[in-house]
């Protein structure tokens, strides 16, 4: 098996939504820009929580809310575009029709997919995968599996 086609992974331990965003902001010191980050979870598990804190690492003023009504938000500051995406309704049928691929063409855009089962096929295969798994009540298990070499960077 070839290394280059593996997904290496690692696993987060969190107490709290406030050490969530600290780890969201550890990744965002690493990111440069064309990143994707799908994050799966149960509905409280901490996935806005972490985009929050990836756009506050990112020097962005506003803080991210839920895109579930919206299905997708821009933020933006010096650094980058943030692209906080909500699928959680959707079939592929209805992905196609969001623009997603232009979205790919921003240099400085990180996205940010929650509920991403059903977009698979619009996104490229180098792409870091976070599963939210609730420890307690403020405790998440974080299972981050990086599938080519620009998530791979973001995880060493």
């Amino acid at each position: 098996m070839k290394t280059a086609n593996r997904a290496i992974s690692s696993i987060f331990n969190t107490a709290s939504p406030a050490e969530t965003m600290r780890l969201a902001a550890a990744f965002a010191r690493r990111l440069r820009g064309g990143e994707i980050i799908f994050l799966r979870g149960p509905i409280g598990a901490g996935k806005t929580v972490f985009v929050q804190g990836l756009a506050k690492a990112l020097g962005m003023k506003a803080a991210p809310i839920s895109a579930s009504f919206t299905l997708m938000r821009e933020y933006r500051s010096a650094k980058a575009r943030l692209f906080h995406i909500d699928l959680f309704r959707l079939a592929p049928k209805d992905i196609a029709n969001l623009g997603l691929e232009t979205l790919l063409e921003v240099e400085s855009a990180v996205i940010a997919a929650e509920w991403p089962d059903a977009s698979g096929e619009f996104f490229p295969p180098d792409r870091l995968e976070l599963e939210f798994a609730l420890t307690g009540a403020d405790g998440r298990k974080i299972t981050a599996a990086a599938h080519g070499p620009s998530s791979r960077k973001l995880l060493k």
